[in-house]
């Protein structure tokens, strides 16, 4: 069985190397009018078949290497470069897939497969006028390819140029009349340049025609709906599913179609027909939930009909550890967490494997606050899935908060190390490393760990909101504490947190007016009370000459939080 896979794979790799052994990049040429200097065509031949066969084998990162070589040994070789980005692009590297596209693209600038590669770079990144510039010179190159044409009318629709749209689908309409490849294309067109009334006649024109079509049907929906006219999408749809009751693509079309126009009630009737469907697969039902789970108004209305629904689908998949957590996560946007919670501890007790269990768990522990619990959990988690950066960032976030420094300081050096080059995750390593030093009283060694994540990111909000606050805790660098502070309230204006944390820096620098107004916004506006906020708003006060004022906010601060016990001084202090 292994020779017979070698054997094919040595015959596809010899097909490879035909494909592109005529082209002028493999001998010596003339190029963009640059003589390319002769090169060893033997050993570029080797090196690049070697490569392809790597290639095909599923070798991404050594056939990288090779084709590297290869370019090395012939610059001009636009299939060693295209090989590289079909490689990278397969990897989810956009970036530089486009980068050696484009050398290729250089190199032969009427290759189609060069251009449609760079077209859909630049179209995944939504840079559409760099895709419809790719596009354009493919039609000019290729005019005989009319699936060109309609993409690239359907391009210039998206970057709204309807104008130069209009003029392809003319063309095509005269030649063609309506055609079920490209008259959608028409009426999507005029849909986006919102002329509603001459879409609808299009539409209706081809529903004539192809009175079934899913997608046609669709648009004419969008079209009513557009017109303001939702009474009439749902009768287009209702039409639909009387005529096909157990299409999968309808159900899923009236569902869309309900989702989008919060007729949820309705939406509950067709779920759980649209889950017994076996001709509509696992993704789209999951993805269907999903929409739900990222809507919470979705899940807030459904109530317990949307679980009791999710359950028909975990009956149907009961081994399946993405269905499982389902539940739980509508169970959290209907703002039901003990009850997420109590799911996520059943589904790790009968399937401990499942890895996504243990984390959202973690999560709902760190959001609650509760630590103790959070430790335990991520303890277990950390050993069962050694290889986890978040389970080992979450234990030494939890044995902080429970002041375990030892283990905090431990735990994060593991994470440091599964870190790696990582230069995101490093910082989060650094961030918590310099709290525990700031905790333990080690105030040098905290702030030095601080400027070490400084270098790695100067801008992140959490780093420098942490940074400033610990500083005017010290009553150390205040001014240069403003500006972090400063510099986090103009990202994030409405993070009480981080204002907390500007009001008591402006406290510090003795700004105390502006302090106050900073402070009674947030009280105000808050959600909950928060122990943290009275505290530095008696102090606030305190200064201000109010202490009828401080008195009263630091009870409510010891209310909150009886352990702010040193608040007991100063009540009796301000009495006086």
């Amino acid at each position: 069985m292994i020779r017979r896979n070698a054997a094919i794979l040595a015959i596809l790799a010899a097909l490879a190397f035909s494909l592109f052994s005529c082209r002028k990049g493999i001998i010596p040429a003339e190029i963009s009018g640059v003589r390319i200097k002769p090169y060893d065509t033997a050993t570029f031949n080797y090196v690049f078949v070697e490569a392809v066969k790597l290639k095909l084998m599923g070798n991404g990162g050594d056939a990288l290497k090779l084709l590297e070589q290869a370019v090395r040994i012939n610059p001009g070789s636009d299939a060693a470069y295209f090989q590289i980005a079909q490689i990278l692009l397969a990897q989810d590297d956009i970036r530089n897939a486009r980068k050696y596209a484009l050398s290729a693209w250089n190199i032969d600038q009427h290759n189609f497969w060069y251009m449609m590669m760079l077209a859909g770079t630049y179209y995944q990144e939504k840079m559409l006028d760099s895709a419809i510039y790719f596009y354009e010179k493919a039609v000019k190159d290729y005019p005989e390819r009319e699936g060109l044409k309609i993409t690239l009318a359907n391009l210039y629709s998206e970057d709204r140029k309807f104008e130069k749209a209009a003029g392809i689908f003319n063309e095509l309409d005269k030649r063609y009349g309506i055609n079920e490849n490209y008259s959608a294309g028409v009426v999507k067109n005029l849909m986006w340049a919102k002329k509603w009334d001459e879409a609808l006649i299009r539409a209706q024109e081809l529903l004539k025609q192809y009175p079934d079509v899913i997608l046609f049907n669709g648009l004419l929906a969008e079209i009513y709906r557009g017109k303001n006219q939702p009474e009439k999408a749902m009768e287009v749809y209702m039409t639909l599913i009387e005529r096909n009751p157990d299409n999968p693509g309808i159900q899923l079309a009236i569902c869309d179609f309900l989702i989008e126009e919060k007729k949820y009630d309705d939406l509950s009737e067709i779920l759980n027909t649209v889950l017994i469907n076996n001709r509509i697969n696992r993704e789209e039902k999951v993805s269907l939930f999903a929409r739900m789970i990222e809507n919470p108004e979705i899940a807030i209305a459904g109530g317990n009909r949307i679980i009791l629904s999710v359950m028909v689908l975990e009956a149907a998949y009961p081994d399946d550890d993405l269905i499982l957590l389902l539940r739980p996560e509508l169970l959290a946007a209907q703002g039901n967490k003990e009850r997420a919670a109590s799911r996520l501890e059943e589904i790790i007790t009968k399937r401990p494997e499942n890895y996504y269990a243990w984390e959202k768990l973690m999560f709902l522990a760190l959001e609650k606050g509760e630590f103790k619990k959070l430790e335990e959990l991520a303890a277990e988690c950390s050993s069962r899935f050694n290889r986890s950066f978040i389970a080992k960032m979450l234990y030494a976030t939890a044995a902080t908060e429970n002041g375990k420094y030892e283990v905090a300081l431990e735990e994060s050096r593991k994470a440091g190390i599964l870190a790696g080059s990582n230069e995101e995750m490093l910082l989060q390593v650094l961030t918590l490393e310099a709290d525990v030093y700031y905790r333990t009283k080690q105030f040098e060694k905290a702030f030095s760990t601080f400027d070490k994540a400084l270098e790695k990111n100067k801008s992140d909000i959490t780093l420098l909101n942490n940074y400033a606050y610990y500083l005017a805790e010290q009553n150390l660098r205040l001014k240069e504490a403003e500006e972090m502070s400063k510099q986090v309230i103009e990202k994030e204006p409405g993070n009480h947190t981080f204002l907390d944390t500007y009001a008591w820096v402006l406290y510090k620098r003795g700004k105390v007016k502006e302090a106050e107004k900073i402070m009674k916004n947030i009280l105000e506006s808050a959600e909950k009370p928060d122990a943290e906020y009275y505290e530095h708003y008696g102090y606030i006060m305190k200064k201000r000459k109010k202490c009828k004022d401080a008195i009263e906010s630091w009870q409510k601060a010891l209310n909150l939080d009886p352990e702010k016990t040193q608040l007991n001084s100063e009540i009796e202090n301000c009495k006086r």
